[in-house]
């Protein structure tokens, strides 16, 4: 019994990283993280979390010379908590997101969608 205990915790254990590997490979980034002249991205907020300063938003593709990202719901950090003052949960965005040496996204812009 131990060793099916044993093997149904290392099946859980490489199955999370599995899923880990693949949110990566997903989120491909290069070597470059100015985030210069990235386009925008589209967007609808899920959840606001100010005094963190994240936001989760579901997003389509997001495309640039240095990100490209499946169409999925994620938490970004902002680089400006202020810049959720304009924004609440529901509303569709349009915004700006790098990602820093650690791979960490980070909303540089963000603005209600017209």
């Amino acid at each position: 019994m131990r060793l099916a205990h044993a093997l149904a915790s290392a099946l859980l254990l490489a199955l999370a990283a599995a899923v880990s590997a693949s949110a990566q490979a997903r989120a491909k980034v290069s070597k470059d993280k100015s985030g210069g002249s990235s386009p925008m991205a589209d967007g609808q907020v899920r959840r606001i979390d100010r005094e963190a300063g994240r936001i989760t938003i579901k997003h389509g593709p997001i495309k640039s010379d240095t990100l490209e990202m499946d169409a999925m719901t994620m938490v970004f950090q902002v680089k400006d908590k202020a810049q959720l003052d304009a924004i609440k949960d529901g509303d569709k965005v349009r915004f700006r997101v790098v990602s820093d040496e650690g791979g960490r996204m980070t909303i540089t812009e963000i603005e209600p969608a017209r």
